[in-house]
């Protein structure tokens, strides 16, 4: 099997291409195998998988999505690595220092300080306590 690796849209993709009969490759994407009918003038898919469902946490409770600050915001801080909002120690309009810890995170069992990371006043809460947060969402907006 040839493989290929891409990125489309800052996403990676694997690629691999087996065996090619009758018209019929065998590609796999990221681990999914589909079957693509090979055209003339192009490729279709023949057969795919359903997607997946949204993951949840232990509970059944929806993962929240990465969130995007709005533009000209301020400074966004996000989750370091998935897990679940044990505390929110700070409130909007709060100053803080950049070595304060403004949100503690629980990921495989252990608790995790999340700093501000810079000087400055809250200026938004975009997650709230027992929220379970995807590395890279949004907690919270440092003006």
């Amino acid at each position: 099997m040839k493989e290929y690796k891409y990125k489309i849209n800052g996403n990676t993709y694997n690629i691999g291409i087996g065996d090619i009969d009758k018209g019929i490759a065998q590609v796999e994407v990221n681990g999914v195998p589909y079957k693509v009918e090979l055209e003339d003038k192009g490729t279709k898919v023949a057969s795919a998988p359903k997607p997946s469902a949204a993951p949840r946490t232990a509970s059944g409770e929806k993962v929240i999505a990465a969130r995007q600050a709005p533009a000209g915001a301020g400074s966004p801080v996000k989750a370091p690595l998935p897990g679940v909002v044990l505390n929110i120690n700070v409130n909007v309009g709060d100053a803080v220092k950049a070595s304060d810890t403004i949100i503690v995170l629980e990921a495989m069992k252990m608790e995790n300080s999340i700093q501000a990371g810079r000087d400055g006043v809250i200026a938004s809460i975009d997650v709230k306590q027992g929220d379970s947060v995807l590395e890279g969402t949004t907690l919270v907006t440092i003006g």
